[in-house]
């Protein structure tokens, strides 16, 4: 299991064009991927539970990414949200 701890720096918080590109770069990956805000997580294939998190900016989330190919997902997910986000 891969995880890393991101603060969201980005005005806007977590919006959703952008969002809706991080769940299209999740769903090119084989492993599981949450993130959690505080008590609540949700998988990142679904932009509907991303959204109902409310990340703005400051909060800090936590991705945890958990399968066969989770070094190579970790990287790409972890690169999107420093440009992104």
């Amino acid at each position: 299991m891969k995880e890393f701890t991101f603060t969201v720096t980005d005005p806007l918080g977590i919006h959703a064009r952008p969002a809706g590109i991080l769940v299209k770069e999740a769903k090119k990956y084989n492993s599981s991927i949450t993130l959690y805000k505080g008590d609540k997580s949700c998988d990142m294939r679904k932009l509907l539970a991303l959204m109902g998190l409310a990340v703005k900016q400051g909060d800090e989330v936590t991705i945890k990414i958990e399968g066969d190919d989770e070094e190579e997902c970790a990287a790409a997910i972890e690169k999107f949200m420093k440009e992104n986000f």
